[in-house]
């Protein structure tokens, strides 16, 4: 095998990395490739097209997974095309197929040291660098990871073959919108920072516009045309023309628009027709122009394209911006304002008050921090987060922490402060995930500071004491504390130096920090310990509040329960403390964060719903309670679109609009598909007669046809096994017989999946 170094010194003169002339595939009479030529300069270059156009078919040619016919295949000048697939590779040139290929058996560190070669700058440290999610999952197989997650995986084990050039097929088919755009932001810093160039093959115009400068029209087992992305995303028309609308010769010019789109060819058994983009040998497309008065709808991951009718005269129609072409409810959200620790509490020592900020800057008032909780008997560490380069007293310099960013600490120290902020906090956050013996965080600083200091605080467990002293805590604080437990005090004057005020505020700080440090959970005797119930998440909203008041009554001498309210947080608070190892079990029966996720109301979960129950395979109970709604704030707060919908005004904040048959199906689908992906016990139970207070008999949701479309969703897709069961039982949620059953399935479970006591503060 070629080593990297020995790549580069046989590289010729050539500027194009990779260079594609007259190019033929067959597979038998199909003609799948005719005639492709491409260049791929430098960076990254997008091949977009519809299904059967021969994507596919060109990823595995270079790939040497497919034999060609005629034409040639050059990479750094060299020739390569026919040449086996583990010659391709040794040259340079690695692929994430489509699907992703991953073993489901094998764990995430298996997958990565089966592909590791031990040449080049990729190691399998630098991927969990890179790739934190990934190293937070290293112990679970492939088949327990979310679609994103493997996708993730299946990029890091291409990069362990060091390439120059990543050939990447579909690699945000099945992802949430909220996950495509990181997959987005990963091949764009790759191609920034590492010297990767990227043949991004995809359909998904939003994400091949936003990574590459230059799109590729694959049409008909041809390349079309070559312009750049901002000219195709801005050009609605040309998009209808080259994919969404193309028509064959043989079609009838007079077709209605109901026809213009076509069914898929079916494929045989044949070694032809097996192949993704198999095609027919047909003449070049016809390329017609739409009637005046219909519209077309370019196909979305939630629908597919279709044509409307345009009421109005053709020039009111509005030229959509890329922006506005590609824009979906999921992003406008935010990312994640949490990662999941890597540990419970209970395997952190505890032993140390980490004090945290800008020494260059804070280094009086921190000290004084550091001064008085010694002075209250607990040990202090402080870390410095000083972006400057100056030397340092603090116990943990800046470099040292800076180190631990996954592109080194050249990222931290630049002349930007805001990307400087950004790096630091990032490095902090890895560095912090080590240190076993923290037993307590504050920090004190301005909104730079904050920055830097939160994210590390919301990656430990809940029950770690967190103080947050900031001049930005009178505010919305909800993007540095999250679901998080951080304690954040105003700091009333600015933290610039020593005075009456000032060191009022900072000793309150310090006094907090060390009684919590010296409270009752370390003096918490064994016996307390085991006598405490364990405890049980669970979800409500308003309108399944009467069910779970019957569930508390009927589990509360078994288990201490811990409601959330279903607004995003909520959920993801839950989650935090069964991450945590603080939940011995869960009776999941609001899931309606869901249905703001997937429609775009404003109490969304994020793509990583149920995921830590997924990760810790506690006793897992849920149902569909509140998915007729999703959520909006005042009345006239709701988007247009959705203007003829049906809605219930909660209060004058809040507005509730049902969901419809279609997004039921599609939310009961993904579901589903995260049910299966627990290995613990699960029991997930659906109410025929309502999942809501609103959605029963003479109630404004009530909608049998939409509830139909969610609970067939879920039949369909779920794979019950021994442990994983779906229930249908005929009840109304807030029937006292269906909290019976939810509590009897917890029972039934918790002999599959022994109860643990929860983690004692």
């Amino acid at each position: 095998m070629a080593t990297v170094a020995n790549r580069k010194g046989n590289r010729s003169n050539s500027s194009a990395i990779l260079n594609i002339r007259d190019l033929h595939v067959y597979y038998g009479q199909s003609h799948a490739l005719q005639g492709v030529n491409l260049v791929l300069e430098k960076n990254v270059l997008a091949v977009v097209g519809r299904n059967g156009m021969g994507k596919t078919t060109l990823c595995n040619t270079i790939m040497g997974l497919k034999s060609s016919q005629r034409g040639s295949i050059r990479f750094h000048g060299e020739e390569i095309s026919n040449m086996p697939p583990h010659k391709v590779t040794a040259r340079g040139v690695a692929y994430t197929p489509q699907g992703r290929r991953l073993w489901h058996s094998l764990t995430v560190d298996e997958h990565l040291k089966l592909s590791a070669n031990g040449i080049g700058l990729w190691s399998i440290d630098r991927i969990y660098d890179t790739f934190p999610r990934i190293y937070e999952r290293r112990r679970n197989r492939a088949g327990q990871l979310s679609g994103g997650e493997q996708q993730m995986l299946a990029i890091s084990r291409a990069l362990l073959q060091n390439p120059e050039l990543l050939v990447l097929d579909e690699p945000t088919e099945g992802l949430a919108p909220i996950i495509v755009n990181q997959v987005e932001n990963i091949l764009s810093e790759l191609v920034q920072e590492n010297d990767v160039s990227i043949l991004l093959i995809e359909q998904n115009i939003s994400t091949a516009t936003s990574i590459s400068e230059d799109i590729a029209i694959m049409v008909n087992g041809r390349i079309d045309r070559v312009l750049p992305s901002r000219e195709l995303a801005s050009d609605l028309t040309l998009q209808q023309q080259l994919l969404g609308v193309g028509r064959h010769a043989h079609e009838s010019q007079t077709a209605s628009p109901e026809t213009v789109q076509q069914p898929e060819i079916e494929s045989s058994e044949t070694e032809a027709e097996q192949s993704e983009d198999a095609i027919v040998d047909t003449e070049p497309e016809q390329l017609l122009t739409p009637p005046a008065n219909l519209i077309y709808v370019p196909p979305t991951r939630w629908s597919s394209s279709e044509w409307k009718r345009n009421d109005g005269p053709l020039e009111k129609v509005p030229q959509f911006t890329s922006e506005k072409i590609l824009e979906r409810p999921f992003d406008k959200k935010t990312e994640p304002l949490f990662k999941e620790p890597t540990n419970t509490l209970k395997q952190f020592q505890r032993e140390e008050v980490f004090v945290v900020g800008t020494f260059d800057t804070k280094g009086k008032e921190l000290n004084y921090i550091r001064d008085l909780i010694l002075e209250q008997g607990s040990k202090v560490r402080t870390v410095d987060l000083s972006t400057s380069g100056k030397l340092s007293s603090a116990d943990v310099p800046p470099h040292q922490v800076a180190s631990h960013h996954p592109k080194g600490p050249s990222m931290v120290f630049t002349d930007q402060r805001g990307a400087s902020v950004r790096e630091m906090g990032l490095a902090f956050e890895r560095w912090i995930l080590y240190q076993r013996d923290v037993g307590g965080i504050i920090s004190a600083g301005g909104s730079g500071g904050t920055a830097m200091a939160t994210p590390a605080m919301r990656s430990l467990p809940v029950g770690i004491p967190k103080v947050m002293i900031s001049t930005v805590a009178s505010g919305d604080v909800g993007q540095y504390v999250g679901p998080s437990d951080i304690m954040m005090m105003y700091s009333v004057t600015d933290i610039q130096g020593l005075n009456q005020i000032s060191m009022q505020v900072l000793a309150n700080g310090a006094y907090a920090i060390a009684g919590m440090m010296n409270s009752s959970y370390k003096k918490t005797t064994k016996s307390q310990a085991s006598a405490a119930k364990p405890c049980l998440g669970m979800t409500m909203f308003g309108v399944t509040t009467p069910a779970v008041q019957q569930i508390s009554t009927l589990i509360e001498e078994k288990y201490e329960c811990l409601v959330f309210h279903a607004t995003g947080t909520g959920g993801r608070s839950m989650e935090k403390l069964a991450d945590s190892g603080m939940l011995a079990a869960v009776i999941d029966l609001t899931t309606t964060e869901v249905c703001d996720m997937f429609v775009g109301g404003v109490f969304p979960a994020d793509e990583d719903r149920f995921g830590a129950f997924i990760r810790s395979g506690i006793p897992f109970v849920g149902s569909v309670g509140a998915m007729d709604m999703v959520n909006f704030g005042a009345r006239e707060t709701v988007p247009e679109k959705f203007r003829q919908r049906t809605f219930v005004e909660h209060n004058p904040q809040v507005t509730l609009m049902r969901t419809t048959a279609e997004e039921n199906s599609q939310m009961g689908e993904w579901i589903a598909g995260r049910m299966n992906e627990m290995n613990g016990p699960v029991r997930f139970l659906l109410p025929e007669k309502g999942v809501s207070a609103l959605d029963a008999p003479g109630q404004p949701f009530h909608d049998l046809e939409a509830n139909q479309a969610l609970f067939e969703a879920l039949k369909r897709n779920i794979k019950e096994t021994g442990q994983r069961r779906l229930i249908s039982l005929p009840y109304h949620i807030n029937d006292q017989g269906f909290a019976e059953a939810l509590v009897d399935s917890l029972d039934e479970i918790n002999k599959i999946g022994k109860v643990t006591q929860h983690a004692a503060f």
